[in-house]
């Protein structure tokens, strides 16, 4: 690595950014400033620069640089970049990919995939035309074609879309000197690899041999003596969800992958597990706030309306039933004003309350932990029991020091027990609902959960305001 590019690597991705966001600033002050025609050796020194400084750093860096660009300077920016476009387009977001695709011919979406490896045009595959995928098919070697196909065969989620095909295996026949004189042929070892893959004549797996057991191994000793027989293999059709979980188990770095035969096809790195598992997290936490996808941050208005629009228009319905829910009780409210300011705590702690619940069932759901529902479910409710009593109490003191009412106090604290009751279980069934019925139980939750907490809330605190206290 020469100098230059060592003291990029060590400077932050938020310093290059500045860094090319200062260059971008004194050509548009340039362009300003001299109108069309501004000078043209002085901008074309700018861009040089501006060039060389995207071209030392890493496509990791270049791709956090293009999505904090306005969308003209990230075009500016794009056609810069030179080299490694494969490995910017899978670092950047899926927003910012589609921007930097929109404005690639299909030769130069070809030709930035070449260096890149099967899985990893698999991942940008669902971002381009199909014909643009067929020309890139087309474009490589028989094997590489015929491992591209592969992965493009099985559907995202599952370990077949994600997996790696450049695995390393020996034959349980062969001595440890053999083994480490194979080794010694290769330029380097794929990324992730802690093992060497054992298989039979027919690519059977039947174990693995770590390197540092093969490496203080006698040389003349045969692999079938130091192999370990009991290891974790995956199979493409698995959930990639499930591959994530047992690599948290069994602290994995990579794990084999096997057709249904038993033969070695490839392997999972741990690093694309890692990727998957940071990727599913960010999806679910737009989806939450409502988002579809991932909205690129210097999108349009239209585009970012577009994309929030849909989760509004589910709040406005939810919160219009839970504003009729208090409609019913505006005779109470209006005789006792007091209901008005504490109906909002009943329902807001239910919210919470319910979030939590939902949340550990979430959980549970991705863990594979649901195994007793009715113990699960008992075991909330009696926690929303506790707390309800608990902070129902608190909450009815308050209320009786604030309006020297010991009814209102009462209704306060029986309000709160039963909506914490309601919210355990609207938190409980809510999620296990959408994943019976195919959807991902950490979208859509809060909405339903608050619009059921809210509107219980209210009903209830009202309901019993109105019978006890007028």
């Amino acid at each position: 690595m020469s100098a230059a590019p060592a003291r990029e690597a060590e400077r932050s991705p938020q310093d290059h950014l500045r860094a090319v966001q200062e260059l971008l600033a004194r050509r548009r002050a340039l362009r300003d400033s001299g109108g069309p025609g501004a000078p043209a050796p002085v901008e074309r020194g700018l861009l040089q620069e501006l060039q060389r400084r995207i071209e030392a750093l890493h496509p990791a860096d270049v791709a956090f640089v293009l999505e904090n660009l306005p969308l003209d300077e990230r075009r500016l920016a794009w056609d810069l970049v030179r080299e490694d476009r494969g490995d910017v387009l899978l670092e950047v977001s899926d927003a910012v990919r589609d921007t930097l695709l929109a404005d690639m011919e299909s030769d130069e979406i070809v030709a930035a995939t070449q260096d890149l490896e099967a899985d990893e045009i698999a991942d940008l595959a669902p971002d381009l035309p199909r014909e643009v995928v067929q020309d890139i098919i087309e474009a490589q070697d028989v094997e590489e074609r015929a491992e591209l196909q592969a992965a493009l065969s099985y559907p995202e989620g599952t370990v077949g879309a994600l997996m790696d095909f450049d695995v390393v295996s020996i034959r349980e026949d062969v001595t440890c000197e053999a083994a480490l004189r194979y080794l010694r042929r290769f330029d380097e070892l794929p990324s992730q690899t802690d093992a060497l893959f054992v298989v039979d004549a027919d690519k059977r797996l039947l174990g693995a041999l770590p390197l540092n057991t093969l490496l203080v191994t006698d040389p003349e000793v045969a692999i079938a003596r130091v192999y370990e027989p009991e290891v974790v293999s995956l199979h493409p059709d698995d959930e990639a969800d499930s591959a994530a979980d047992a690599f948290n188990r069994y602290d994995l770095v990579s794990a084999p992958v096997i057709d249904a035969e038993g033969r070695l096809v490839a392997r999972l790195p741990v690093e694309t597990v890692l990727d998957y598992v940071r990727s599913r997290q960010e999806q679910q936490a737009l989806a939450q706030a409502g988002l579809r996808e991932d909205e690129d941050i210097f999108a349009s208005v239209w585009a970012s309306a577009r994309n929030r629009g849909p989760w509004l228009a589910l709040n406005l319905c939810t919160a219009f039933v839970s504003s009729r829910v208090v409609g019913l009780f505006e005779g109470s409210i209006a005789q006792l004003a007091a209901l008005a300011a504490l109906m909002p705590i009943v329902a807001g702690i239910g919210g919470n309350a319910g979030n939590q619940t939902s949340t550990l069932i979430v959980r549970a759901i991705a863990l594979r932990e649901v195994s007793n529902a009715r113990r699960l479910l008992a075991k909330e409710l009696g926690t929303s029991a506790l707390n309800g009593a608990l902070w129902g109490s608190v909450l009815g003191l308050a209320a009786w020091a604030l309006y020297r009412n010991v009814a209102l106090g009462g209704v306060m604290a029986a309000a709160m027990l039963l909506n914490l009751l309601v919210a355990a279980v609207a938190g409980f069934f809510i999620p296990l609902a959408m994943e019976r019925l195919g959807r991902d139980p950490a979208v859509g939750t809060s909405v339903f959960l608050t619009f059921v907490t809210d509107s219980m809330g209210f009903f209830i605190f009202l309901g019993l305001a109105t019978v006890f206290l007028l």
